[in-house]
Order: structure tokens, then C-alpha cells, then sequence
């Protein structure tokens, strides 16, 4: 019995003819360019299709480009500006140390400041009040520091130290209610005692005479009795003096040279030891007593 359908060529035979044509196929394209028309109108079919095959991935590509851009840019400018900022902290610690270095020249460099010992001091702690005006320092026993010990900065006096411990010292200051100086007017040479009454721009003179010669601008300088501070230091200028004849003495105030509101580094002095010595052992009603007297 005979099949329906007849048998075809061999597999082998079909791949062995492909082969061949497709040979000859590349032969004719390369030696003739027979098919180049062919091949041009296949890929301007295709064309579209390939482009609109590629239109997504080529969308991602350019969004995660422009993503990847954008993120390099705002991670460039957070990292600029926390450079900014380091730099403008970097700027402000400069220009707080070039105030501090300046302060300290003109501290150290004052025209009235002497050759007796000093040591700088930077303010610790403030106690300020109406009835109190005390800073602490941070020079004590263990730096050469006693009580009674003249305080200075760049304008004139300060203070002195009423308390010392090992590391650090309480300094009352010239406008404490607690504080008396004895001072002189460069103008005349007469001698007063200067006091504080709690205002960190003024301190007063108590018991002048009203015909005590006293004017507005006068400048008080340290006098040197009691031996607490050394003569010759700025103090204050007169900036109030009311002469009213009908009261026995005469209300005169001044202006400290020192800013009692701005006080960062001080300067302790070591007078020579004679008036050391008078430090220790002075008696501040004698001081007052002695400045008295040049005062009549």
C-alpha cells in the first residue's frame, strides 16, 4: 500500500541547498550590491518599529540621567554648603581671636601700664546686682594672687581682689557699693575719696567741701595712699558737680574710664614689695582717713 503523500527531499539535502543559496545570496549582495534597494526599503519598514521598541528604554535612559544629574547636584550643593558654613564658623572663631589678640596688645601695651609684674586674667563668672558688682578670674593662690591685689585693663583701674582660692580669685570692682578708692585731681593735685553706689557708669565723691575747686571733666587718677593701688592709674572723670552753697557738701559724680559692661581680660599687678606689704597690712579707715585730709 502506497502513502498519501509522497516523501520530500532529505533534511540533509533541504540544509545542504539553503546553505548554498544563502552563499550565493551573500556572494551576488557583496560583488553586485544586488539587494541594496531591497535592503534599504526592508529598514525604512522596520525603522518605526525599532525606534518605537527603543522609546521606552530611551525614556528611562534620559530620565535616570537627568535624575542621576539632578541628585549629583543637590548632593554637590549640601556638601558646598556645609563647606560655606565650616568656613563662616571658621571666619567668626577668626575674627573673635583677632578681637581677643587686640585687646591683649592694648592691655599689655597700655602707655600708664608700668614695669612692675603683671599677669593676664580672663573674666570666668559674673555677680552683678544693684547692691553687688564682683567678677571671678581665673588666676588664684597657685599664680602669686592675694587679696587686696590692685586689678587693672587697658583704661585705667578695675579693682582689687577681696578673695583668692587656688585656681581662680573674686575681684570686687571700683562701682561696688562696697568699693572706695583714693584718688587725686591731675588738674589741682587735691585728694578725695572716689566710692561706688552700684551703677556700672558712675561712682560718686562723698564729703567735699562746696568750696572744694572741683570741675566737670577733671580726671581722677589713683592717688597711692593706703598703699593699695599704685599712683598715677586712671580712674574717672568728674561728670557731675553741683555746688548748692546751701548744703555743706557738695554732690560730685564721675565716669569710670573702665566699661564695667565689657570686661573679658583683666590685668593683675604686683606693685614692689614695700607697698606690698602696705597692701597687707593696710586699714581702710586710715585710707580713708589719710584721703580725707587731702581733701580739706
Amino acid at each position: 500500500m502506497k502513502p498519501i503523500f509522497g516523501r520530500g527531499p532529505s533534511l540533509q539535502l533541504r540544509l545542504f541547498f539553503a546553505i548554498i543559496v544563502s552563499a550565493s545570496l551573500m556572494l551576488a549582495d557583496s560583488r553586485l550590491d544586488a539587494f541594496s534597494q531591497v535592503r534599504f526599503l526592508l529598514n525604512s519598514m522596520v525603522a518605526p518599529i525599532q525606534y518605537a521598541a527603543d522609546l521606552p528604554r530611551s525614556m528611562f535612559d534620559g530620565f535616570y540621567e537627568r535624575f542621576s544629574s539632578r541628585q549629583q547636584l543637590m548632593d554637590s550643593n549640601r556638601s558646598l554648603k556645609r563647606e560655606v558654613l565650616a568656613l563662616k564658623s571658621d571666619l567668626i572663631l577668626l575674627d573673635q581671636y583677632r578681637e581677643e589678640n587686640q585687646r591683649l596688645r592694648k592691655l599689655l601695651g597700655s602707655s600708664f601700664v608700668r614695669d612692675e609684674k603683671k599677669v593676664v586674667a580672663e573674666v570666668m563668672g559674673v555677680d552683678t546686682s544693684p547692691y553687688r558688682h564682683q567678677v571671678v578670674i581665673d588666676k588664684g593662690r597657685l599664680d602669686g594672687v592675694y587679696e587686696g591685689q590692685p586689678v587693672i585693663n587697658e583704661k585705667g583701674i578695675v579693682g582689687q581682689v577681696t578673695f583668692v582660692a587656688a585656681h581662680n580669685s573674686r575681684v570686687l570692682l571700683l562701682v561696688d557699693p562696697n568699693s572706695a578708692i583714693p584718688v587725686q585731681n591731675i588738674r589741682n593735685d587735691i585728694r578725695v575719696v572716689a566710692s561706688g553706689n552700684g551703677q556700672t557708669d558712675e561712682i560718686q565723691l562723698e564729703h567735699i567741701a562746696t568750696s572744694t575747686d572741683m570741675e566737670v571733666g577733671d580726671m581722677l587718677v589713683t592717688s597711692g595712699l593706703g598703699g593699695v593701688y599704685p599712683e598715677g592709674y586712671p580712674v574717672a572723670y568728674l561728670s557731675h558737680v553741683d555746688k548748692d552753697t546751701r548744703r555743706e557738701f557738695a554732690s560730685i559724680k564721675a565716669s569710670p574710664v573702665v566699661d564695667f559692661n565689657r570686661l573679658r581680660y583683666l590685668l593683675l599687678i604686683w606693685p614692689n614689695e614695700d607697698r606690698q606689704q602696705k597692701v597687707l597690712q593696710a586699714n581702710p579707715e586710715q585710707m580713708t582717713k589719710e584721703s580725707d585730709n587731702g581733701a580739706q
